[in-house]
């Protein structure tokens, strides 16, 4: 692919709201679908995929202005793009800068995929945990029953399609 010195990536700046930078290629309407974003909202969002990366080669960024992420859409966001970085914007301006990070432990963002899993019971009152194994390729262990979830079992579970 040819990449010249003079390209800029034009996308408007947005006034407050955050910018989710460094997304995996391919993965922001993924990282939309786990905020639980649709755009009916009345969010104004901007979607850049695929964009030229140094780092990356190519990364995806999305923009969504007046919204603001909890720690849990952190985690999430760490699972599927352990790279992202959050750019917090006031006034213009990003007034905080951080690299998401994927706990060691995830306890209750995702659901074990062996059907027999004591954490699938309704009837058991245990909250769901897995201990991170890798986190280049990710891949969890549950801490109950020893079951691994792939990069892509992780995707599916966080997007609702998962069993």
């Amino acid at each position: 692919m040819d990449m010249r010195k003079d390209e800029k990536l034009l996308v408007s700046k947005i006034e407050n709201g955050t910018v989710i930078d460094h997304i995996n290629s391919g993965r922001a309407l993924v990282v939309l679908k786990i905020l639980n974003i649709k755009g009916n909202e009345g969010y104004r969002i901007a979607i850049v995929m695929n964009v030229p990366s140094t780092t990356m080669g190519k990364k995806d960024i999305v923009k969504l202005e007046d919204y603001y992420p909890n720690s849990e859409d952190l985690e999430k966001i760490s699972l599927i793009s352990p790279n992202a970085t959050i750019n917090i914007i006031k006034d213009y301006e990003v007034i905080k800068k951080y690299k998401v990070e994927i706990p060691n432990k995830i306890k209750g963002t995702l659901k074990c995929n062996n059907p027999t899993c004591i954490t699938r019971k309704s009837n058991e009152p245990i909250t769901s945990s897995f201990t991170l194994l890798s986190k280049d390729k990710i891949k969890l262990q549950c801490d109950y029953c020893g079951s691994i979830l792939t990069e892509d079992d992780v995707i599916k579970e966080l997007i609702g399609e998962s069993q």
